[in-house]
């Protein structure tokens, strides 16, 4: 009994030490800055995490073999790796790596904004975007906590650092796959319109998609966030289309987007 008692004691002893370093080596790891200033994060309720975590997983679980398909057909048609990484503008604009299938040609530059006919964009990366199954590996950016199912878009950092200082405001929140302006607002019909994509994009279409984005996030329930998950299969499916009306307060701003605006 005392041998088993030694051991116990040995043991706890070496969970302690093992804990003490795990702590000292954290605290010595020093935490990324914010590359946007903002005041500190805002992130989902338990109850949005517990459904992130949930149907991320379901995800992840049921379409593993489509990604080993468009994984070797992404490389072929790329000429690069199938995963595209890109520095992202997360929570309290703390920066951090989304993953998401290449739909672009390597080693190709051109504006941060992709307009419609970009001829980086190959017949495969087309495809996924009208479809957005090039964004099925960010499921695992949000197993990993640096988004959410439902929230605003996920911005590079040099656009982000480029938007009016009173939108900055959104790189509080934690961002989407998806939401109210990723659906509404789709900009490859936008953009369609502007000759400088860049600048239609930060002085003409932001300051809408941001409206949309507060009016769901200053009440993000978790059934309006089920809602819009709904929303957006319905729309990638062609069975449905959400109605520009003021039933909700982010479709009524996305009246003002209904036709071109003056550039």
């Amino acid at each position: 009994m005392d041998e088993r008692s030694h051991d116990r004691t040995r043991a706890a002893r070496f969970l302690g030490t093992l804990k003490a370093a795990i702590r000292d080596r954290r605290s010595r790891v020093p935490e990324p800055e914010p590359v946007v200033p903002t005041d500190q994060g805002i992130s989902p309720s338990l109850a949005r995490r517990v459904l992130d975590i949930m149907v991320a997983v379901a995800v992840l679980g049921l379409v593993w073999p489509v990604f080993l398909v468009l994984a070797a057909a992404t490389r072929l048609s790329t000429g690069g790796t199938a995963i595209y990484r890109q520095r992202r503008v997360g929570q309290g604009g703390i920066p951090f790596t989304l993953y998401k299938f290449r739909t672009m040609r390597a080693r190709m530059t051109g504006p941060e904004v992709t307009a419609p006919g970009d001829d980086r964009v190959t017949r495969l990366g087309g495809l996924m975007r009208k479809t957005s199954i090039d964004e099925l590996p960010q499921m695992v950016n949000v197993l990993l906590g640096h988004m959410t199912l439902v929230g605003p878009r996920p911005e590079s950092v040099g656009l982000a650092q480029r938007y009016p200082k009173e939108l900055w405001f959104v790189f509080r929140y934690r961002p989407g796959v998806t939401g109210p302006c990723q659906v509404l607002v789709r900009d490859e019909k936008v953009l369609g319109w502007a000759a400088d994509v860049e600048k239609f994009y930060l002085t003409k279409l932001l300051p809408h998609r941001v409206d949309m984005d507060l009016a769901f996030l200053k009440d993000p329930t978790l059934a309006r966030t089920v809602g819009w998950l709904v929303i957006t299969f319905l729309y990638l499916v062609r069975t449905a289309k959400p109605q520009l009306d003021a039933s909700q307060p982010e479709l009524a701003a996305a009246a003002a987007l209904a036709r071109p605006a003056d550039d």
